[in-house]
């Protein structure tokens, strides 16, 4: 009796051991499968980065099964340049002459739109220093024979300032044009007089100009319809990952519904209007900009830093051809650059469609 007894416990302690194999074996199995993909997004700590602060925030990226981890630089062409390095996965920021040499050059894809200047929002702010105000620069019309500070030559800035110089009847040629390399540079030499001028977003613009640190004299939306920046890829990604950009691209769409209904809500005669998501939304921008300053602060400059983004992020893709041949003109991008070769509307309809 006892012996069967012993032999029996064996048997029970054998099935249970396997049994404990079998489970962790599909445990760790499952653990494998659902391992989230790590990204890496370059990003700018600007109020138009906030789709992708959203998705992460509120989990869309998660719901994706993306591990996405946020890169901040200083200036928009250092962030082409980490896409086509590999050393990120994701960008979203301003098109520069550089990105779109890079993408000439087949190392990059843009696959959607960031900002967009649309006549109904504020968008960038065209400001004087105080010092040249005083002297006499009071509207765009008097721009010529000023200087101007942008980060790099070649830059969105570069490109904002030559079309709205062309619209109001200013030579560029006689405008003095200072490459800071850095926004806080320009902000920093523009509050000094060390420039007198330079265009910014709103969210740095406004603030500065209530502080009665510049003047606002005009605004990009008035002078030229523009693409300003976009969502961007490299080519190896979509020709080796495309299911993880068809991933990163719905999170996204998320992030930029909710930026639109939080901070871009109007009433019937167009007005900016506080909408039931409006504060949530503030809370999760604010980790991301202004973090260092107190909410009741903080709100207020994101609210006015908040630029208009299209529905889905669909891209103007005949805006960003325009973009590509001024740069081409002027000899800063390279002339076999096609742009129908590194748009990839397949991951977002375009504009107008």
């Amino acid at each position: 009796m006892r012996s069967r007894d012993l032999m029996s416990g064996a048997g029970k302690t054998a099935r249970r051991s396997l049994l404990a194999l079998a489970v962790g074996a599909t445990v760790f199995g499952a653990g494998i499968a659902n391992a989230a993909e790590k990204i890496n997004i370059a990003a700018l700590t600007f109020v138009s980065s906030s789709p992708l602060f959203i998705a992460k925030e509120k989990g869309y990226f998660d719901d994706e099964g993306l591990d996405a981890e946020i890169t901040f630089f200083r200036s928009a062409q250092p962030v082409a340049v980490a896409i086509a390095s590999g050393d990120a996965d994701f960008g979203v920021t301003a098109f520069t002459g550089g990105f779109f040499n890079l993408a000439g050059k087949g190392a990059l894809k843009v696959i959607g739109a960031q900002l967009h200047e649309d006549a109904a929002y504020d968008g960038s702010a065209i400001l004087a220093s105080n010092k040249a105000f005083d002297a006499g620069l009071t509207s765009v019309d008097k721009l010529g024979g000023h200087s101007f500070a942008l980060s790099q030559v070649g830059s969105s800035f570069h490109y904002m300032m030559g079309n709205v110089a062309e619209k109001a009847g200013v030579d560029l040629a006689s405008m003095e044009l200072k490459p800071l390399q850095s926004v806080p540079n320009m902000i920093g030499a523009l509050k000094s007089g060390q420039v007198d001028s330079m265009i910014i977003v709103p969210h740095i613009a406004k603030p500065l100009a209530n502080a009665g640190a510049a003047h606002i004299i005009g605004w990009v939306k008035d002078y030229v319809p523009y693409q300003v920046g976009g969502l961007f890829t490299s080519a190896r990604n979509v020709e080796e990952r495309r299911d993880v950009v068809e991933k990163f691209v719905r999170a996204y769409q998320k992030g930029v519904a909710d930026y639109r209904a939080g901070l871009l809500a109007t009433d019937a005669d167009g007005k900016l209007v506080k909408s039931d998501t409006t504060d949530e939304i503030l809370e999760i921008v604010h980790k991301y900009v202004y973090a260092d300053q107190p909410a009741d602060k903080a709100y207020a400059k994101i609210r006015n830093g908040a630029m208009f983004i299209t529905e889905e992020a669909k891209l103007d893709v005949q805006d960003v051809k325009a973009q590509v041949k001024w740069y081409q003109d002027r000899g800063y991008v390279s002339a076999d650059a096609n742009p129908d070769e590194f748009i990839d509307t397949s991951f977002i309809a375009p504009l107008g469609e």
